[in-house]
């Protein structure tokens, strides 16, 4: 499957930066190595600003944060400033213990010594297989070889580092104008399986050249996300990693960014669009996936109503499988609705696939099998539902469901 580029319908004041990345906003440079932890590919890489940025992030709600998480939140906690994110696929350090922890912090200070900066100005970040050590022999020869620049070339090895069971990898880049000036973001994200937010076997990176306080990021940051990452599933599991990582280093030089600022607005459609399209990419590639399935509830009590009917069709075993099988079994659909704890009318919903209506006013439609099956038999499927209700609007993401999800997953570590 492709990369989707410029999949978000963003307003026209926001353009996407052809060929960018994460080494496109001013500053950025970033590097990806093959240290062996993983047999033929990139396993270390790393990002990095030429000055301390402000930041934000944040983490998986699972009650077992793998200890990457843990000390990248102990390095924002002391100064809300990072200058390096260095990230190791194949092992995940989650679930580790004691030694997981060391590992951790002796990961964030091989990096800071390699970079002669600040440890708490080093991020760390894991994915991989849980319940397995580091190799730090191999974690530390990878760090001593990383060369950083600005080159599409080493944004790609960064890129290709990160990656595990993903199929391609997932970039994009946006640029907009903000308080008279041009400011630029970049971001690029991992995950395949085992995604299901709140947040997902994913992990997202976010440049930015754009002036901006961590507290302002931190709180633009946690707006975005419950309609951008946290609105995707693949398989309905929540893994020990999962962050979302954003970067501001200012060196764009407009005044500074508050809430209060005319441009806030359009800095939070900017993040909201990165956002989205990371988020987007991560269905497509959903382990096995053919299909990227978007849903849009509209007619709900309000917008997180509309958000959980969403993410309820797109999370359905039943309906992604009829997805796959180009079945337009609708009836999936209203199943999948009837098992939310929100407000529905049984009397008033309409549901369509693509632009063939199948259910209006709760009363079943005739419509051509064909076209339906021609229909389904694309890679982009979008399904409509308006419950009449309100005036709550919801968008999610997700893929459909394969034979090959199975036999990835039942063969992971091996």
């Amino acid at each position: 499957m492709q990369v989707i580029n410029n999949i978000h319908e963003h307003s026209s004041h926001i353009e996407v930066v052809k060929d960018g990345s994460i080494v496109t906003p001013i500053g950025f440079k970033a590097a990806g190595v093959h240290a062996g932890l993983r047999y033929n590919k990139k396993d270390i890489g790393a990002i990095v600003s030429e000055v301390p940025a402000n930041c934000a992030a944040v983490y998986t709600t699972s009650y077992f944060q793998a200890a990457p998480l843990k000390v990248t939140q102990a390095s924002i906690a002391k100064e809300k400033l990072l200058q390096a994110v260095v990230v190791n696929s194949a092992c995940a350090n989650a679930c580790t213990g004691e030694q997981g922890m060391k590992d951790a912090y002796q990961m964030r200070k091989m990096m800071a010594d390699y970079l002669q900066i600040k440890e708490d100005y080093v991020a760390v970040s894991s994915t991989g297989v849980i319940g397995e050590y580091l190799q730090m022999d191999k974690i530390e020869k990878g760090i001593n070889n990383l060369i950083f620049d600005a080159t599409p070339k080493n944004a790609e090895a960064f890129q290709e580092a990160i990656l595990t069971t993903d199929t391609v990898m997932k970039k994009c880049c946006y640029s907009v104008c903000i308080d008279g000036i041009t400011v630029t973001m970049g971001g690029t994200a991992k995950g395949s399986g085992m995604i299901h937010p709140n947040m997902a076997t994913m992990l997202g990176f976010i440049t930015t050249d754009v002036n901006i306080s961590s507290e302002v990021l931190q709180s633009a940051l946690s707006k975005v996300i419950p309609t951008t990452f946290n609105q995707i599933t693949v398989d309905g599991d929540t893994s020990t990693n999962d962050t979302v990582l954003v970067m501001a280093n200012g060196m764009a030089e407009n005044a500074a960014l508050t809430e209060a600022h005319p441009d806030y607005p359009i800095f939070l459609e900017l993040l909201s669009t990165t956002c989205e399209s990371l988020a987007k990419q991560i269905a497509k590639d959903g382990e096995g996936a053919t299909k990227l399935i978007e849903v849009k509830v509209s007619g709900s009590n309000n917008d997180e109503e509309a958000r959980v009917i969403a993410k309820q069709i797109v999370g359905s075993n039943l309906v992604k499988t009829a997805i796959y099988g180009s079945d337009a079994n609708w009836g999936r659909i209203i199943t999948a609705i009837g098992q939310t704890n929100t407000a529905v009318n049984p009397e008033s919903v309409d549901i369509a696939i693509g632009n063939i209506i199948m259910l209006k006013k709760s009363e079943p439609q005739s419509f051509s099998e064909q076209e339906a099956i021609d229909y389904l038999g694309q890679d982009f499927i979008q399904i409509f539902v308006d419950l009449h209700n309100g005036d709550g609007e919801g968008k999610a993401w997700g893929c459909d469901l394969s034979y090959d999800y199975v036999k990835i997953n039942a063969s992971y570590r091996t």
